[in-house]
């Protein structure tokens, strides 16, 4: 049997900056957001008809500055958002405005995340602090290592007994941080330059990490050790595990890289140049985001020219 592959289903013009976050709603097929450079969040409806793909259902304006991360609710209903003004806000979808501002960094803030209670938020920031805050916008703690700090790129909540947030840092290091202490459980080196992007696998078993050094390193998060690397040739800007498939893609200046993890075989190497006769010769788009849709049918990947794209298994 011949193994599908990632073809160009459509493309949406998004955004009129770059498109710096997707995000999916768990428990709604059809609902995703997007955050971008513009300062607009959009918030996207699948339609699948033979004109649009998706339909842009609900815009959120508020921030002053960049939307760097941005995270749906599991039920499609809200909305957390991280920006270069650096706050957070929290949305209601429902009525399209802002429920909490989270005031507290006093830098950028690059990236949040949602616990998988629904109760906790994490964000990191250039201001080389990690803060933990409740729905109502309070910060709860702040995590922050005085002898070695340096902005905080990208962070996640891994779900367990004992909740531990996973830290990537300017400096190449990632901190795996205990919730219950405010202290570091481990620090996992490798990384030649800074690093833009975590993700974690479905399973919440294997951690991948990228950034400047253009190697994409995978751990295991129950040892807390190295695996193995593969290279990525460019500058890492985003990786997403698949989610069905053992699958990890990652998107880098000059295309977008897709392994199979069990073999570790370069899969998919796309270049949108090879998909649009208009761009042949012509330099990539960066691709800055992507994301799978919950049911691994469809891969969306965000780029600087403010175009989202839609891949599907062919």
């Amino acid at each position: 049997m011949m193994e599908k592959k990632l073809t160009l289903n459509s493309t949406l013009t998004a955004h009129s900056g770059w498109i710096t976050s997707i995000s999916t709603a768990l428990n709604d097929f059809k609902i995703f957001a997007t955050g971008s450079r513009d300062f607009l969040i959009l918030i996207w409806e699948i339609t699948q008809n033979q004109n649009f793909f998706a339909v842009i259902k609900k815009r959120l304006y508020g921030h002053s500055h960049f939307i760097s991360d941005l995270i749906l609710s599991p039920d499609g209903k809200f909305c957390i958002s991280s920006s270069w003004d650096s706050t957070l806000r929290l949305w209601d979808l429902n009525t399209c405005k802002t429920v909490r501002r989270f005031l507290g960094h006093r830098k950028d803030v690059l990236s949040v995340a949602l616990s998988t209670d629904n109760r906790l938020i994490v964000s990191g920031s250039r201001d080389n602090t990690i803060k933990l805050w409740n729905t109502l916008g309070e910060c709860k703690s702040t995590f922050i290592e005085p002898k070695q700090s340096s902005w905080v790129s990208c962070v996640k909540f891994l779900p367990g007994e004992e909740p531990l947030i996973l830290s990537s840092y300017w400096d190449g290091f990632i901190k795996l941080w205990k919730v219950s202490t405010n202290h570091i459980k481990s620090k996992l080196p490798g990384h030649k330059g800074y690093i833009n992007c975590l993700a974690v696998s479905p399973d919440g078993s294997l951690c991948a990490s990228g950034g400047k050094d253009g190697t994409v390193m995978l751990w295991d998060l129950q040892e807390e050790k190295h695996l193995y690397s593969l290279d990525s040739g460019d500058v890492i800007t985003s990786l997403c595990f698949s989610p069905n498939r053992y699958w990890l893609c990652a998107s880098t200046h000059s295309g977008i890289k897709v392994w199979d993890l069990e073999t570790k075989d370069l899969l998919e190497d796309l270049k949108l140049n090879n998909f649009n006769s208009s761009e042949k010769n012509k330099k990539d788009i960066a691709c800055i985001s992507t994301k799978w849709t919950i049911d691994g049918s469809f891969f969306f990947t965000g780029h600087v020219d403010g175009k989202l794209r839609i891949w599907s298994l062919k």
